[in-house]
C-alpha cells in the first residue's frame, strides 16, 4: 500500500479566519494585529518576530475566554468535505499551523484529523503571559516538519499534497508534489501547482 500525506494550514485554510485576530477582537486591538499579520502572510516579517510580537498584545487575556472563543470558530467551507474525501483516497490528514494548539486540537477532533502540530500560548494563573513556544515558530517551521513526517511515515514527495495560504506555508512547497495555494498571497500562487480561488476546500478533490 503506498502511503500518502496531506498537510493543511489552519487559519484561513481550514479554519475561515486568523484564531489571533478573534483574540485580539476580545481585547479592541484586531486592527493593529490584523495589520502585522497580513504583513507576515505577504512575507514582508519575518514569522517569528511577528508571532511573538502579535501574542505579546494579548497578555492578560483569560484562558477561559481563549478556550470559548476556539471553540466556536468558523470551519472552512468544504474543509469537513475534503478532509473526508483525501482520507477515503488513502492520505493521512494533518494540520500544521503557526497558530495555536487550543484552536487546531479541537479542530482536529472536529473534522477528523490524524494529526496537528502548532504553537502553545503560555499561561500562568488562568491569563495569557503574553509568550508563546512550539514547534511553528519560524519561516521554515512547517517545511522542516513536513520531511520529519515523511521519513516517519515513509512518504514520498510525490505522494504528499500540501494546502495553504500565506508566507509560512512557503517551506512546505519544496516537499510536496501537489502545492495548492488556497485563497492565497501572491507569493504562494506563484509557487504553487494547484491554485483555487473559491472559498471552498472540497475543490481540493478534483486534483487528487
Amino acid at each position: 500500500m503506498i502511503n500518502k500525506l496531506a498537510v493543511f494550514d489552519f487559519d484561513s485554510t481550514l479554519m475561515d479566519g486568523e484564531t489571533i485576530e478573534f483574540f485580539a477582537r476580545e481585547i479592541g486591538i484586531e486592527e493593529k494585529v490584523k495589520s502585522i499579520t497580513d504583513k507576515a502572510m505577504r512575507g514582508e516579517l519575518d514569522f517569528f518576530e511577528s508571532l511573538t510580537e502579535r501574542v505579546s498584545f494579548l497578555k492578560g487575556l483569560p484562558l477561559s475566554k481563549v478556550d470559548e472563543i476556539c471553540a466556536n470558530l468558523p470551519v472552512m467551507n468544504g474543509a469537513q468535505e475534503v478532509v473526508s474525501g483525501l482520507k477515503e483516497k488513502g492520505y493521512k490528514v494533518v494540520c500544521f499551523s503557526g497558530g495555536f494548539r487550543n484552536a487546531t486540537k479541537l479542530f482536529a477532533q472536529k473534522l477528523g484529523l490524524n494529526g496537528e502540530f502548532a504553537n502553545i500560548l503560555h499561561s500562568k494563573d488562568g491569563f495569557l503571559t503574553g509568550q508563546v513556544g512550539g514547534e511553528m515558530m519560524f519561516n521554515n517551521s512547517k517545511g522542516q516538519m513536513l520531511k520529519r513526517l515523511q521519513q516517519l511515515l515513509d512518504v514520498t514527495q510525490e505522494n504528499t499534497l500540501v494546502v495553504g495560504d500565506g508566507a509560512n506555508d512557503l517551506s512546505m512547497f519544496k516537499y510536496a508534489s501537489k502545492k495548492a495555494a488556497f485563497c492565497a498571497k501572491p507569493i504562494l500562487k506563484e509557487n504553487a501547482s494547484i491554485i483555487i480561488e473559491e472559498k471552498d476546500l472540497s475543490k481540493i478533490l478534483q486534483y487528487v
